[in-house]
């Protein structure tokens, strides 16, 4: 089915409600991070084999041609033959003659994602050829008519039963779903096809430029006899794959079996250096003669974001797949919904970049910017800027729709008129209000409060009540701060708004609310309006100018983050507005790593003594941990408050499914986020849940209001000013 006729949102509920997907992505990602972890056991620093590979990989792309010029002589040199493909159809016309003039009619195949990429197998078997694909997950896949739902593990979404299935109908014989006889079914037939194939295609997982060598790393050794029993090898390795130097290559073996698969090595480490001796069959006699080596170079957009200053980043990629292996999305829906070849957020930035931009636009807001995936990436890439980037470019191309386009450029960046809204919106809601929430909602609204309910607009936003909390400020302040609320505490939790407040005062500074402040932007850069996210940086840039303030706090990590972060990163082509961007990032602070510094100072920072009345547990908010790199201090925080035993939850910092708008458009996946955070809360028999994010705050009240009243969310602001002398 065609993207463009493609039900996301029904295709996501089926495979939610796949009992044998849910069971084995669900087993997987909760195994994977400790074993990772025991792989790396053995290594001093992880962090400087990450930096080591990233550099390698950042300096051969900058000198990409070089590289494959040298890869070609190596190969030459060798005996073999290289060509060079512009794109798919270049390469499979190219292969196809290949075929044709040395009598191929028998093809067996190592699993290979850029072949995947460009449906080699389809385009080979329509010209009458043979193809087998000898990777066991692949071959059962290509008997099921599925494409890999992950780049290291394709059938990972299966579990032995139809597996066997599969083997049932591609043998036509009846066998049983035990795994050795599977294995043994599967070498007996591949056996065959090895011993009478033409022609081995193998990927490559690198290609050393020094030598013209190329590495495969495998665990069943299908790959190494597809390149030594057929007379013709055919190696197709994209341009992100070449490196320089032979020793580079340990660079990408320390990490890539460890990420991958969780092993210091995999089972197989095929080098391949240039055509070696083979006898086969040739008509009645047996001959022997040098296998004949073909290697294809493909471009199909490579070499275009090899030279982009941003997007040459995705070189850095070694196809390992640990940022599907964490990611919370990917990790409950597999890999088939994002609609091509590749999957999870790496997967959506080369669908941008090898198919088009329009194909990246229907899937790209199923990443949640966690930025879980960048925290484990062998090569770092910064997955989620890089997928910010495409969506900016989807928008200047395309355009927004017209919904969001009336939303942001008429609402959002307005401040009267949208806080106007929030103040109407505040009073309508009053029919189907109940306290602090909004439980229930009729008619066809009713999904959006089924597993959680939803936040009441408070009745008295912060910025109508500062008036009477400035008058606390201490009379020789030691400094002047202003508080950029975001949207969420002024009109959603402004008591917390008042929190922050106090402790402030209480640590002797003067807090200022310059009124004129908006959003911060982040739901429309998020969507990719880097227009109108300017026009509200610039306002808020020069509403806290005029404020003359010593410091800007923020106890929402997002707005921290784009206040010091994104602002800067959005004027780097405007020298007037960068300096100004750079003069407010470095007066913005965090709440709670501000406080926990000045406590520190103070000698408050201690471990409370005393009766604890609550056992309390904390949830790291992603753009707070990852962002920000934020996460000792709101403990510290928790810890040195009287009355609370602190007590950490599995998966901490696992994305509570609120991420902004998409917790609401994506309510099908938000919702199991939210069970398993709350699953975890209950597990640790805390009372109290801290938080230091009014998003994870809305979330987690939400669902627990519904599923567990008795808990309460408390940001840690709320928790230190209880603790304030009165």
């Amino acid at each position: 089915m065609s993207a463009q006729n493609r039900n996301l949102h029904k295709e996501i509920k089926e495979k939610l409600n796949n009992n044998v997907m849910q069971t084995a992505l669900s087993r997987f990602a909760d195994q994977y991070p400790e074993a990772r972890l025991k792989a790396y056991a053995n290594v001093d620093n992880i962090e400087d084999l990450r930096d080591a590979l990233r550099d390698m990989k950042r300096k051969t792309v900058d000198n990409i041609e070089q590289i494959a010029n040298e890869f070609e002589t190596s190969i030459k040199e060798r005996g073999g033959q290289l060509y060079r493909a512009k794109d798919g159809d270049d390469l499979k016309q190219h292969l196809l003659q290949i075929c044709l003039e040395n009598n191929v009619h028998r093809i067996v195949k190592s699993k290979s994602m850029a072949t995947e990429e460009i449906h080699l197998n389809t385009y080979l078997e329509q010209n009458d050829l043979h193809v087998r694909e000898t990777d066991l997950g692949e071959w059962m896949l290509s008997v099921a008519g599925q494409k890999p739902s992950h780049m290291v593990m394709p059938a990972i979404h299966l579990d032995r039963n139809q597996c066997a299935e599969f083997f049932s109908e591609a043998l036509d014989e009846n066998i049983p779903s035990d795994i050795p006889f599977m294995i043994q079914t599967a070498r007996r037939v591949l056996r065959e096809e090895f011993l009478h194939a033409d022609m081995g295609i193998t990927g490559a997982n690198f290609g050393i430029a020094e030598n013209g060598a190329i590495g495969l790393v495998t665990n069943e050794g299908n790959a190494r006899i597809v390149t030594t029993l057929p007379r013709i090898h055919v190696v197709i390795i994209g341009y992100e794959k070449l490196i320089p130097k032979i020793k580079d290559a340990a660079k990408i073996l320390r990490l890539l079996p460890r990420n991958g698969t969780c092993q210091r090595m995999t089972s197989y480490m095929t080098m391949v250096d240039g055509p070696t001796p083979v006898i086969y069959k040739k008509g009645d006699q047996w001959v022997e003669e040098d296998r004949k080596l073909y290697v294809i170079l493909l471009d199909n957009g490579r070499l275009k974001a090899a030279h982009d200053p941003k997007l040459k980043e995705v070189y850095q990629c070694v196809r390992c797949a640990s940022c599907l292996n964490v990611c919370p999305i990917w990790t409950l829906v597999g890999g088939h919904v994002y609609g091509n070849i590749y999957s999870g957020g790496i997967g959506a930035i080369l669908t941008g970049l090898l198919n088009s931009l329009d194909d990246f636009s229907k899937f790209s807001d199923l990443c949640i910017g966690c930025r879980k995936c960048e925290s484990i990436c062998p090569g770092k890439i910064p997955i989620p800027d890089l997928i910010d980037e495409l969506r900016s470019r989807a928008v200047q191309e395309k355009g927004l729709n017209l919904p969001e386009k009336a939303v942001f450029q008429n609402v959002l960046s307005n401040r009267k008129v949208f806080h106007t809204l929030l103040r109407i919106a505040s009073v309508a809601q009053k029919p189907v209000q109940s306290g602090k929430f909004i439980r229930h909602l009729p008619l066809f609204f009713a999904g959006m409060t089924k597993g959680r309910s939803l936040p009441a607009l408070a009745a008295e936003p912060f910025r109508d009540r500062t008036s009477r909390l400035f008058k606390k400020n201490p009379e020789k302040p030691t400094m002047r701060a202003a508080f950029f609320s975001g949207c969420n505490l002024d009109f959603v939790f402004p008591d917390t708004s008042e929190s922050v407040v106090k402790v402030l005062q209480n640590l002797g500074i003067e807090v200022v609310f310059p009124e004129g402040q908006n959003c911060c932007g982040k739901p429309v850069l998020g969507m990719g309006d880097r227009d109108t996210g300017c026009k509200i940086a610039k306002k808020n840039i020069e509403v806290f100018e005029a404020a003359n303030v010593d410091i800007i706090i923020s106890a929402c990590p997002t707005c921290a983050e784009t206040l010091h972060k994104t602002y800067v990163e959005l004027f780097q082509n405007d020298s007037e507005w960068l300096a100004r961007a750079q003069a407010m990032a470095v007066k913005v602070h965090e709440f709670t790593s501000f406080v926990a510094d000045k406590y520190k100072k103070a000698g408050r920072l201690s471990p409370a003594k005393g009766k604890t009345t609550h056992m309390i547990t904390y949830h790291d908010s992603c753009h707070m941990k990852r962002g920000l790199g934020i996460f000792t201090q709101p403990r510290a925080l928790i810890k040195s408050t009287a009355g609370y035993e602190f007590t950490e939850m599995k998966n901490c910092d696992k994305c509570c499914g609120m991420a902004g708008a998409f917790g609401i458009k994506y309510s099908e996946i938000s919702l199991p986020l939210l069970d398993e955070k709350i699953s975890n809360i209950k597990d640790t028999g805390a009372d109290t849940v801290a938080v230091a994010c009014p998003a994870c705050m809305m979330q987690l009240r939400g669902g627990l209001d519904q599923q567990a009243p008795n808990i309460q969310v408390k940001h840690i602001a709320d928790i230190l000013a209880e603790n304030l002398p009165v």
